[in-house]
């Protein structure tokens, strides 16, 4: 057990240390404000705050975590033993920089609060990110700042009992689009030939007319070869569909036929199914716990994870609405268009709301990449990122996440490096 001494006891410290502490180290941590426990205490213990206490091992407090509401602040960048670190700290700090301040304003995404400029699609571009402009988007940092900080404690208090953790891997599989042509409807099926047609695709035309009179199979459904591959793995996969409307008319299927929901019921019998819920109502509670009950009939499961359409991270109204819904795990903080982790960390968290000060439910599970990050990559460039990536998971013994979609599975040339990936390299971790 680790023994925190601070001032004033914050909510933002103790979510911050037991993320480190706790979810990451795998060690308790209690906090006290009373000078004579800390002292009588004869375990491992640090003190945080502007100055130490006497000659224990002291930790400086940049001022982030005693703080509330949201600011902009001016942050420099350093170095340290091959990461990097921001929020230096005084000379007699036993960490060079505050470890868990740097932490709380990545994992609360406290940058994504501030004013910034949206993207097309209104969301947090990863080109105003503190990572990715620093060049640290790919690593998760918090995490390697975490075992850091146990070689530090171990120094201190070599009795200090850590437990072995190991590397996980959980694969998601966003079937928002399971079929290319059927289920779509008559109407959809009748402007899907016409823009065919007027693009001049042939080929597109002739496979649609095959699919829809059934003498070939749906181009997007992979899912046998998806659960066939999964049910040799000891690796969680959890795969999303989708039950409002596409934004896209003619990209919509119909969710209500039973095809579609023996499908889900397939899947879930096999592998836990999650919810996307529709850009057009994420923010609308009414229509979110809709979609969800729809969900739960369907599967007839209480949902427990779920997921954004177009990785949207509106602030804290759709992660309010999910903890709102007692949805346990979300599953989209990544950006869509590019590799690393959002959140500077690879260990699932809670997601702490900055506008009320309060630590939710919510455990928000960080992803690695989507596949959408490498269109119009070559193949060698895909696998040297996806290796970064990987290695720099397993040396913290973090969890390892890739959003795939069933389409990456089609037996097309350009997604032969996916079901190689999905079924060689990602299937021999639990």
């Amino acid at each position: 057990m680790l023994l925190v001494y601070t001032q004033k006891i914050t909510p933002r410290i103790t979510y911050a240390f037991r993320h480190i502490c706790t979810r990451i180290l795998g060690i308790e941590t209690q906090f006290t404000s009373t000078i004579e426990t800390f002292l009588a205490h004869n375990g491992a213990k640090v003190s945080y705050g502007k100055q130490p206490l006497g000659n224990e091992m002291f930790i400086h407090s940049q001022g982030l975590l005693t703080q509330q509401g949201f600011e902009s602040i001016d942050i420099m960048i350093k170095k340290w033993e091959g990461t990097t670190c921001f929020f230096s700290s005084i000379s007699n700090s036993a960490v060079p920089f505050d470890i868990f301040s740097a932490s709380f304003y990545l994992m609360s995404r406290y940058e994504e609060y501030l004013p910034h400029v949206k993207d097309t699609l209104g969301r947090f571009p990863h080109t105003q990110s503190l990572a990715y402009r620093e060049g640290f988007l790919q690593e998760p940092v918090v995490d390697v700042w975490a075992y850091k900080f146990k070689n530090i404690l171990l120094e201190s208090f070599p009795r200090l009992v850590f437990p072995v953790k190991k590397m996980k891997i959980h694969n998601v599989i966003d079937a928002s689009k399971p079929y290319a042509f059927v289920q779509r409807g008559f109407l959809r099926a009748i402007m899907g030939f016409g823009s065919d047609l007027w693009k001049m695709k042939i080929r597109a035309i002739l496979t649609r007319g095959q699919v829809l009179m059934t003498l070939r199979k749906d181009p997007y459904d992979t899912f046998n070869w998806i659960i066939n591959t999964a049910k040799r793995s000891i690796s969680k996969h959890t795969f999303f569909f989708r039950l409002g409307d596409s934004s896209d008319y003619k990209e919509g299927i119909n969710t209500k036929r039973l095809k579609f929901k023996l499908l889900v019921k397939f899947i879930s019998d096999y592998k836990e199914v999650g919810l996307v819920f529709s850009t057009e109502t994420a923010a609308d509670y009414q229509k979110v716990k809709r979609e969800k009950e729809s969900m739960e009939e369907i599967t007839n499961r209480t949902l427990a994870s779920a997921m954004n359409a177009n990785y949207m991270v509106n602030l804290p109204s759709i992660y309010r609405n999910m903890v709102e819904l007692e949805v346990e795990r979300d599953f989209t903080m990544v950006y869509e268009n590019k590799a690393g982790f959002r959140a500077g960390t690879c260990t699932p968290f809670l997601f702490y709301d900055l506008d009320s000060e309060t630590k939710t439910p919510l455990i928000i599970h960080p992803l690695a990449c989507t596949t959408k990050a490498f269109e119009h990559k070559y193949e060698s460039e895909i696998n040297k990122t996806f290796r970064i990536l990987f290695d720099s998971v397993d040396k913290v013994n973090g969890t390892f996440s890739v959003v795939f979609s069933n389409c990456d599975f089609t037996k097309s040339e350009k997604n032969k490096i996916w079901r190689s990936v999905f079924s060689e390299k990602l299937q021999e971790y639990g």
